[in-house]
């Protein structure tokens, strides 16, 4: 799970391989060495390493290796290691996605099986066009359901957020909800629904979800992951640390437990490896072919599972998965062909992760940060001012970033509140007339103002991001703009020249088409591209541009995705 305020937003027997010498990779292994990744290590946590750390698991034809760097908390200066034990967050989703899948091998359901099927009498899933919600779109992320439910109250007790969510609240919510899309119509990530695909499958064994993982995945594994910590593994436990490095609070997820409640270790998760890459054998074998099988569009360039990501990497793939808490983020995954394995736990919920020290070294020709780079940049410095509440009152209404996507600012008193949706209210404290901060996250909220003092709309600056959301209520027109974006009209006829294949690293191929005066982008999925100018667009989906490289005359001889800060050039592939 991701941290409710991290706004835009977001796994007995030892192996017998041998292990390979400190500070080498094994012949042939397109892993960095191990000198080479705790200088990765240390160039991420910098200064912060006397209180957090990072833990590297590698699983490859070789053996296994650990590398790591950094300590379990303030005023505990032990070194973390393979055995130092970290929340997963939302890493557990893989494991409830295999329950599922081992469940079904078994007889016990099927993937097709409704939602309904498992819940108590009186109890109503929400149904749309005639369609149910099945185990199955529970796991792959297309219910339509919503990433957290709405009467979840995380504003209670924003440093453990989901403690207090009932089973009670759990059935409300599910019993009055109406879903705002088609069920099965496209991909959106939800903590509510896989934390529900847990919740209904221990209901179908008789065992709480701890239980299930423990009876069905754990131990015939011989891993030692848990929900309830033993006394060992409670001293064993570092210490969470929020965005700001300040210790935190633990995380309980009693009734959505499916979503990201395990805690484990890197040595546990390179087992849980070991049995994706078929280095271990297993009964459950058949249901993690289940899992790898069929596979739906997520979001663009990628696909999903039950419960596993897939990204394209030359001549194969990347399987992950990813997850975080309040004071703790993870990585898992591994290229099958290859039958590499890494896992990257940290006690520290940044914004960024470690996804992409993951990814680097799975993928080391993906160059996706330099070894140097810092876990996280320092936070922004901000002192607080003080605004009469007249001048407070003027930000009150609701702001758009996309439909179905707001947030609302609200007054009481001389203090200001930002709700995401599906969210808690997060504090805002002002900085000037118009600028305001959370102190609970690194972020700042942006309020647009035009000549004659009107309020137009309001820019999240998060994570080196700005995200424009314009107001639609209040004492001003709406705007329509999209991440900052705004739609102009251009000739139709233009779009001729853009129409292509566009060859993206990794063996990945855009396709650019033209349905009357509509642009779409294809990769894994379709989405329309809308013109800022002649040769820009952009995406109102999600954050993203596409500059088409023209001469003016020909068609376009390149195209450039920018996302998240990166650009990628993809050369046109001629017919």
């Amino acid at each position: 799970m991701r941290r409710v305020y991290l706004l835009i937003l977001q796994f007995a027997l030892i192996l017998s391989f041998s292990s390979s010498s400190p500070g080498q990779s094994p012949a042939g292994s397109p892993v960095p060495s191990d000198e080479e990744i705790r200088k990765i290590l240390a160039g991420r946590l910098g200064t912060h390493a006397d209180h957090v750390g990072i833990v590297v698991g590698v699983i490859e034809p070789g053996g296994r290796r650990i590398v790591s760097h950094g300590s379990f908390g303030k005023g505990d200066k032990r070194k973390v290691d393979g055995d130092t034990v970290f929340e997963i967050g939302s890493t557990t989703k893989v494991f409830t996605s295999l329950l599922l899948a081992d469940m079904a091998q078994h007889g016990e359901l099927a993937l097709t099986d409704l939602v309904t099927r498992f819940l108590p009498q009186g109890v109503k899933m929400p149904e749309r066009g005639g369609r149910a919600i099945t185990l199955e779109d529970l796991a792959r992320h297309r219910s339509g359901l919503p990433r957290l439910p709405s009467n979840l109250d995380a504003g209670a007790n924003p440093k453990n957020p989901y403690a207090s969510y009932s089973v009670k609240q759990l059935y409300e919510f599910l019993s009055g909800y109406q879903l705002t899309r088609d069920i099965n119509s496209e991909f959106e990530y939800s903590n509510l629904g896989v934390g529900l695909l847990g919740h209904v499958l221990a209901l179908a064994a008789g065992k709480d979800y701890e239980t299930l993982v423990q009876t069905r995945i754990c131990r015939p594994l011989g891993m030692n992951s848990a929900i309830t910590l033993s006394e060992n593994m409670k001293g064993r436990l570092a210490t969470g640390h929020d965005g700001m490095f300040e210790p935190t609070l633990n995380w309980d997820i009693p009734t959505l437990a499916g979503a990201g409640a395990l805690r484990s270790t890197a040595n546990d998760m390179l087992t849980f490896m070991a049995a994706q890459l078929g280095y271990k054998d297993t009964a459950l074998a058949p249901a993690i072919a289940v899992t790898l099988g069929t596979r739906t569009p997520s979001s663009p360039g990628m696909e999903i599972g039950l419960g596993w990501l897939m990204r394209p990497k030359k001549g194969s793939e990347i399987v992950w998965h990813n997850g975080g808490t309040g004071g703790y983020r993870a990585f898992i995954g591994f290229d099958p062909k290859a039958r590499i394995g890494v896992v990257v736990l940290t006690n520290v919920s940044t914004p960024g992760g470690v996804d992409d020290i993951g990814f680097n070294l799975l993928d080391p020709e993906s160059r996706l940060l330099p070894h140097d780079s810092p876990l996280v940049r320092p936070p922004s410095v901000h002192t607080e001012i003080k605004l009469e509440p007249e001048v407070l009152e003027l930000y009150v209404g609701k702001y758009q970033f996309v439909p179905n996507v707001l947030v609302t600012i609200t007054r009481q008193g001389n203090q200001l509140s930002a709700q995401l949706s599906g969210q808690g209210p997060a504090e805002i404290y002002p900085e000037s007339r118009t600028d305001f901060f959370y102190k609970a996250v690194d972020a700042q909220i942006l309020f647009r103002v035009d000549e004659q003092g009107r309020v137009k709309g309001l820019v999240l600056r998060q994570m080196g991001r700005d995200q424009f959301a314009g107001r639609i209520e209040g004492n001003s027109e709406n705007i329509q703009e999209w991440y900052g974006h705004r739609e102009k009209k251009v000739d139709p006829g233009l779009f001729d020249k853009y129409v292509g294949r566009y060859q993206l690293p990794a063996n990945a191929v855009f396709t650019i088409t033209r349905e009357g005066d509509r642009l779409y982008a294809h990769q894994t999925q379709k989405l329309e591209l809308f013109a800022e100018s002649e040769t820009v667009f952009f995406l109102k989906e999600l954050e993203g541009q596409i500059v088409f490289e023209t001469d003016g005359t020909g068609p376009a001889k390149a195209m450039i995705l920018r996302q998240s800060g990166r650009q990628i050039r993809a050369p046109r592939i001629p017919d």
